[in-house]
């Protein structure tokens, strides 16, 4: 694609700038000032900026996450891309709705709502193990928390926990900007080793079915139509790297909020979630492809353009919130694009609204005075957005 062939409003963001990792928010709106549609340089194609754009082109079919056109992938990369052949994130309708279908008759909500005591447990369980003087709430509760309860619904033993955080964050690193040959070749080689772990895992549940995730998947069954093996190895991936990642930097982002505003401890009400979500969400920008010619605020994105939702923005929106910049538990909770929108909803979404709800409850039940010990640093991991490190003391 030529430098915006489009001729929208141009904007530039080095994205490695230690300013715009710590608070992009103040580049968000220079660029919602330019427009719902801008041209963002460092990545060569337009965004959606407003509330109005992005939501309208998440929830627009004639928008999709596969390219119109095969893409080319280095020959090193083809292990990585392979599980992606069969991941619902990056499949549309027909493929997508058989896939979705099967994998909700095993992840129901039924099921994740029954999680609650475990969760509550697991949370009780971590704030045990905790040292007396300060701790990095990221590495000893808000990534052992959800990466544990998945191994759990997976139904792998608990002690693969530490593998499966391994594989997840080597993966993840794939989908980064600016990401290094070498992060590359580890997302490759932990793609191989999870790959092989479930191919044989699953054979085992196929011998003895259990009361976890994989045998719900083995079992579920519509029109005849089953999930093959490479399409359960890539479901139960899909569900730990996004669902984890998303999680984790939800919980963080959380705390940090929450102890930063004065709002700590905080009865974690729905509304109180949402407003979490929708202050410092996980993840900031989430692509599409045009499939036709499509008429966005007034804008005709063309046939094959890919273009970016960008998600952290759409949640800050002014036309949507009044003062989107203040933190406010008690706002009137409307739909935010923290988990996009759309055919590709995310699917873990309500176990991460569990897993937040649940972690800020015990936390505030467990560590009533907690507090920060150091700056917090977010990560240089953009297009997510999540925290290095929280280090906070329990007094």
């Amino acid at each position: 694609m030529s430098s915006n062939p489009l001729a929208l409003p141009e904007f530039g963001q080095n994205l490695r700038d230690a300013g715009f990792v710590q608070d992009p928010y103040a580049a968000y709106d220079q660029m919602r000032a330019l427009g719902p549609l801008v041209w963002w340089h460092e990545y060569n194609m337009p965004c959606a900026v407003s509330h109005a754009s992005a939501n309208a082109i998440l929830r627009d079919r004639r928008f999709g996450r596969t390219p119109p056109e095969p893409q080319e992938h280095p020959p090193h990369l083809a292990p990585f891309y392979a599980v992606e052949a069969h991941s619902m994130l990056e499949l549309e309708p027909p493929r997508h709705t058989r896939l979705r279908g099967l994998v909700l008759r095993a992840f129901t909500s039924r099921r994740i709502a029954g999680l609650t005591p475990e969760i509550d447990a697991l949370a009780h369980r971590l704030i045990d193990e905790l040292p007396d003087g300060p701790f990095d709430l990221i590495d000893r509760f808000a990534q052992p928390l959800p990466v544990i309860i998945i191994a759990r619904l997976l139904g792998v033993p608990e002690s693969m926990a530490p593998d499966l955080l391994r594989w997840s964050h080597a993966m993840v690193a794939m989908y980064r900007a600016g990401r290094s040959r070498t992060e590359e070749e580890r997302a490759v080689a932990a793609t191989r080793d999870f790959v092989a772990f479930l191919r044989d895992y699953i054979e085992q549940r196929r011998a003895e079915p259990r009361d976890d995730l994989i045998t719900h998947l083995i079992a579920a069954e519509e029109d005849g139509a089953k999930l093959s093996t490479d399409e359960m190895i890539s479901t139960c991936i899909l569900l730990l790297n996004a669902g984890h990642e998303a999680t984790v930097h939800s919980l963080g982002n959380a705390v940090k909020t929450l102890l930063q505003t004065g709002h700590y401890p905080a009865q974690p009400t729905d509304a109180l979630v949402e407003e979490c979500l929708r202050y410092d969400p996980p993840l900031h920008l989430f692509t599409r492809w045009a499939y036709t010619d499509i008429d966005v605020m007034g804008r005709i994105i063309p046939k094959g353009t890919q273009l970016a939702c960008l998600l952290g923005a759409a949640n800050r929106c002014p036309r949507h919130w009044d003062q989107p910049d203040r933190f406010d538990p008690g706002r009137i909770a409307k739909p935010n694009l923290a988990f996009g929108a759309g055919l590709h909803f995310c699917l873990g979404a309500p176990l991460a609204r569990l897993e937040l709800h649940c972690a800020l409850d015990v936390l505030g039940q467990r560590l009533p005075r907690l507090r920060l010990t150091e700056r917090p640093v977010y990560a240089d991991i953009f297009h997510f957005h999540g925290l290095e490190a929280l280090w906070v003391a329990p007094d």
